[in-house]
């Protein structure tokens, strides 16, 4: 059997079990799981850069609030509906990203980690600036009856967890085409040795480029479904914390590859939620064992999982 079919094979199969456990799990672990497929398209977005082009940025939560404020500012203001409003957030990541990509990009190493922060904070402090239409620090709801697509009430937690799956369903597929293309391997060779890359005549910032837009228009995704499906708008989604957390999301489940983001996304949730409720100091449970896994998984779970076992996992 091919490695592509090998791959489609266990991808889909997650799927599948993915389905199935809308039917066994508690309405506790439910909810979370819906949470947690939303995020980790965010994950995913960020893998898209920094697993395969190896581009480190700290300033995802810029992309991830575009999303989610273009598709509550659109229903909130503009009084469009849920699936036209979830169209504007996706746009606007997407222009967005293309803009800082043309930006950032001129930079190399920690320069472009740095632009990426501080395009990020800026944005943040746009949204606080804005408060009139933002709502700042408070944010605002998206009342439940605006809620809707298709006639289906997003507000059900079936209906949430199927639209959550959807999206995961269908991003997921695309990325692994994208990995599988010859213009993901030549992000994978720009990672391992761009001069190589420019040298075999690859437009090199053109490809980056078009790298940045993918993970930011995928993370603006995720972020205006999740502030669609979950009904809050917030600025506390454009601060540094959330362009942190996807980076830990891709370390955890391992960088460069495309399951990695939803095991670390999956991993990262249960291992709070999980301390949570033995100490008040959790994050030092949870910090050390990042640093446990971090020592002893330095590839990440699906990334000792292809070293070790399946060196053919995309």
């Amino acid at each position: 059997m091919r490695p592509e079919t090998k791959s489609l094979a266990l991808h889909l199969g997650l799927l599948a079990l993915l389905v199935i456990a809308q039917f066994v799990i508690s309405p506790f672990h439910h909810g979370n799981l819906s949470r947690i497929m939303v995020l980790a398209v965010f994950a995913m977005g960020y893998n898209v850069l920094f697993g395969y082009v190896g581009l480190l940025s700290l300033g995802h939560a810029l992309f991830f609030s575009a999303g989610m404020y273009g598709m509550g500012l659109a229903m909130q203001h503009l009084g469009v509906s849920a699936l036209a409003a979830i169209a504007v957030g996706i746009l606007s990541a997407f222009v967005l990203s293309a803009v800082v990509g043309a930006v950032a990009l001129r930079t190399t190493g920690v320069a472009f980690m740095i632009v990426t922060l501080m395009l990020a904070q800026a944005g943040y402090l746009a949204i606080l600036y804005f408060g009139t239409y933002t709502r700042g620090d408070e944010g605002f709801v998206i009342q439940p009856e605006f809620r809707t697509i298709a006639g289906l009430d997003l507000t059900d937690p079936t209906v949430r967890y199927f639209a959550a799956f959807l999206v995961l369903a269908v991003c997921l597929l695309l990325t692994l085409r994208l990995v599988h293309s010859s213009f993901g391997r030549v992000l994978v060779a720009i990672r391992e040795n761009e001069e190589r890359a420019r040298m075999l005549g690859y437009d090199v910032f053109r490809h980056k480029l078009i790298a940045v837009v993918i993970s930011g228009t995928l993370s603006g995704t995720a972020g205006a479904v999740y502030g669609l499906l979950f009904g809050y708008v917030g600025a506390t989604f454009a601060t540094v914390q959330y362009s942190i957390l996807p980076l830990l999301w891709v370390l955890l489940g391992g960088a460069g590859t495309v399951i990695g983001p939803f095991i670390g996304t999956l991993f990262m949730f249960y291992l709070i939620d999980f301390s949570s409720g033995l100490t008040s100091a959790y994050m030092v449970v949870a910090g050390v064992v990042l640093v446990l896994l971090t020592l002893f998984a330095p590839q990440g779970l699906a990334g000792e999982v292809k070293r070790r076992l399946l060196p053919w996992l995309p």
